[in-house]
């Protein structure tokens, strides 16, 4: 199975935020759109990083009250793991697994296209698995 396919099901809108926007506000806007993650851009179609729940939790921990004022490039994830539509989902997988994060952003001809998250890789590989049992069941019992 491709990362197309998982952008084909679920669609390919993608939450973007400003680097200079404040945390306050990334927090809101994931609670709003009840999102794990914001991808970080000027103009939705470049990647500059990724903000996620985890990024806030962490910089919380570090910067107390003062980290809602902060802005998001001062705490965002540069440089992780991106994928194309034509990668396969074990490979997005492999890469959440070694970057340990949970949201992999889609990227195309140099331009942001979607955005995969561990939620829609676990439902793509529960409906692979409920396919193969389907095909399974169908095969023996053909042939009793």
């Amino acid at each position: 199975m491709k990362v197309a396919s998982i952008l084909a099901a679920k669609g390919a809108t993608v939450e973007t935020i400003a680097p200079d926007a404040t945390l306050e506000r990334a927090a809101q806007r994931l609670r709003t759109a009840h999102i794990g993650a914001l991808v970080v851009s000027t103009d939705g179609k470049h990647i500059r990083g990724v903000i996620a729940e985890r990024d806030i939790v962490q910089a919380l921990a570090k910067h107390g009250h003062g980290l809602f004022a902060m802005h998001v490039e001062q705490i965002m994830r540069r440089g992780g793991p991106t994928c194309a539509l034509n990668d396969s989902v074990e490979h997005v997988m492999a890469d959440m697994t070694h970057w340990r994060v949970r949201h992999v952003p889609v990227v195309d001809g140099g331009e942001l296209r979607g955005i995969v998250s561990i939620g829609d890789v676990v439902k793509n590989r529960l409906e692979e698995a409920a396919y193969e049992v389907s095909l399974l069941r169908d095969a023996y019992l053909a042939h009793r």
